[in-house]
């Protein structure tokens, strides 16, 4: 009878370690997920073809230039949409049907759009320049890249903080290779954010963001 009871007390104990191992496996995995969301997408292979970005003490340095765009685009799309999502959550919240409520968001929303279609033209113009292939399979290369870099920002905040440079990024284009990026993009309205941030006139993201129209001109 005692070793009946000595055995299940081992059982018993077995199973709780064999659960609790399996819990911090799961709880392990989940954190790698969410450290994999928080890194940038990673570069694609290298083909000789493309023109890299020349702008040491930048994140795109030494990428290919189609590939920097699109992931820029990427993220002003993500932008457009999460102000498009602020605008219906304002309807919402009005609960009835205004267009001034939320036309704010939605004036964003358009702006960033327009700012995302700027940057994806440009890897469009390189790589049919540089590979040589139609505008349809040039979509076709950058499009994830620019997916999952909008993907993984999950607020306002996220993006703005993730387009930092793309400005930078944008000008420099547009100094090397004029045909390539045709646009010609303002002082970056993003680091106004931030510094009024700091400095207390903006309150949170999302509210009185001073981006948009004034990005690409």
């Amino acid at each position: 009878m005692g070793l009946m009871k000595s055995f299940k007390a081992v059982l018993a104990l077995l199973l709780v370690l064999a659960m609790s191992v399996g819990i911090a496996e799961a709880q392990a995995k989940k954190r790698t997920r969410e450290r994999d969301k928080d890194r940038p997408p990673p570069a694609q292979p290298a083909d000789k073809r493309d023109r890299l970005v020349d702008a040491a003490g930048t994140p795109f340095h030494g990428r290919a230039y189609w590939q920097a765009l699109g992931q820029c685009g990427g993220i002003y799309f993500r932008l457009g949409t999460l102000y498009e999502e602020a605008a219906i959550q304002a309807q919402i919240r009005a609960g009835k049907q205004d267009p001034k409520v939320g036309a704010d968001f939605l004036a964003r929303a358009a702006a960033a759009r327009k700012t995302a279609t700027s940057f994806f033209v440009g890897a469009e113009n390189f790589l049919m320049a540089d590979r040589g292939i139609t505008k349809e399979d040039a979509i076709l290369t950058y499009d994830p890249r620019a997916a999952e870099a909008g993907d993984r920002l999950k607020s306002v905040d996220a993006v703005l903080q993730a387009a930092r440079p793309c400005p930078t990024l944008y000008q420099t284009c547009h100094s090397e290779f004029v045909k390539m990026c045709t646009g010609v993009m303002a002082q970056s309205a993003v680091d106004r954010f931030f510094k009024e941030r700091r400095r207390g006139m903006v309150r949170g993201a999302g509210e009185h963001l001073p981006i948009g129209r004034e990005l690409i001109a």
